[in-house]
């Protein structure tokens, strides 16, 4: 499966099954992503590679040990790297390819915009959802 950033210059590969979606409503990840939530999925760091581009890959800490990468041309999201997780946090909306994944979550829902009204069934925590 790949993905690539907005403008094509990054593009990365996974070789293997795309984990749940969760929906993450904290404000850093609004804020990273200029949207009411991201939407990430875990992969294994050994399933995930870059295929070109990563010398344009530009990186933001926003919290102790966790960096935010992007396009340094477009300014695509892409993943986010905690140092001590053996995962990459892959930006689903990335993906060039349909990954078949089922949504697990929506996560820091206690961020929630005012304005932000969605009533899927998909389940909804104020903080971390427990781990399955």
């Amino acid at each position: 499966m790949r993905g690539s950033c907005l403008c094509g210059a990054i593009a990365y590969e996974i070789d293997g099954p795309v984990g749940q979606i969760r929906h993450c409503h904290c404000q850093t990840c609004r804020k990273a992503q200029g949207a009411a939530f991201s939407s990430n999925a875990s992969i294994p760091r050994e399933h995930f590679r870059w295929i070109h581009g990563q010398e344009l890959l530009s990186a933001y800490e926003s919290s102790p040990g966790k960096n935010r990468y992007f396009c340094s041309k477009c300014g695509s999201h892409i993943v986010a790297i905690r140092d001590s997780q053996p995962n990459v946090i892959v930006r689903v909306p990335t993906l060039d390819d349909d990954p078949k994944p089922t949504s697990y979550a929506h996560i820091w829902t206690s961020h929630d915009l005012p304005w932000l009204d969605f009533s899927d069934d998909i389940p909804k925590y104020p903080e971390f959802a427990p781990t399955k």
